[in-house]
């Protein structure tokens, strides 16, 4: 089995559990809002392929400062923006970037999370899933901003992602209940954007041997 059926496979199937076991208003409330959401356009306001990606300064868990500019002096790089180590497909994502890391490495090219989670939830996101890649604290979705990702989570999932366990606030510092859509980007060593994913419905994800594809194409 590919890395891409299987990702695809994971997420639908984690997908078809919770919509078995949810209250049809609950399912139904979560449609809306993403509907809602891929409506408002942000997707194709996001940034897109041929555009210059914004440089930026993130620390990691530890508190070192990572650059995107010094990442490129390097080779091309993979960025990954995720809503936060509490969001199960992103785990199923992250997880399956972590297991295609050799491929990436293979070509030269680096991987990078990004979320907008406080350093000690990168942290557990991180030793959770034993990853060997960067991941970034964006508090506050600064870097997010800048590439056209921000949204706020709509008033009436708030509610209910506090019913299933969920504090956003306390895991991004703030009570703005502002998330990225899931992002996928690579960016070349001129720091062009190569490659570009984001989507409204944070169920899909971009699949990993799309994005190695990608990268060879270089």
């Amino acid at each position: 089995m590919t890395t891409q059926s299987s990702l695809a496979s994971q997420l639908k199937d984690f997908q078809t559990g919770f919509l078995g076991q949810a209250p049809q208003e609950t399912v139904e409330t979560m449609a809306k809002a993403t509907s809602d959401l891929e409506q408002s356009g942000i997707v194709n306001n996001s940034l897109q392929v041929g555009a210059q990606a914004p440089d930026f300064e993130l620390p990691d868990p530890t508190g070192k400062q990572i650059k995107l500019s010094a990442l490129l002096a390097n080779g091309p790089v993979v960025l990954n923006f995720y809503r936060g180590e509490w969001c199960p497909y992103c785990n199923l994502e992250i997880r399956a970037y972590q297991q295609s890391l050799p491929e990436f490495q293979q070509l030269g090219a680096q991987v990078v999370a990004i979320s907008p989670e406080l350093p000690d939830s990168s942290l557990t996101m991180q030793e959770k899933h034993a990853l060997s890649f960067p991941v970034l604290s964006d508090v506050g979705n600064r870097v997010a901003r800048d590439y056209g990702l921000v949204f706020t989570l709509d008033a009436s999932l708030q509610p209910l992602y506090k019913g299933f366990g969920i504090d956003i606030p306390a895991h991004n510092g703030d009570d703005s209940y502002e998330l990225p859509v899931p992002a996928t980007y690579v960016v070349d060593s001129m720091g062009t954007i190569r490659y570009a994913y984001a989507n409204a419905d944070y169920t899909l994800r971009a699949e990993p041997t799309e994005v190695l594809a990608a990268v060879k194409a270089l």
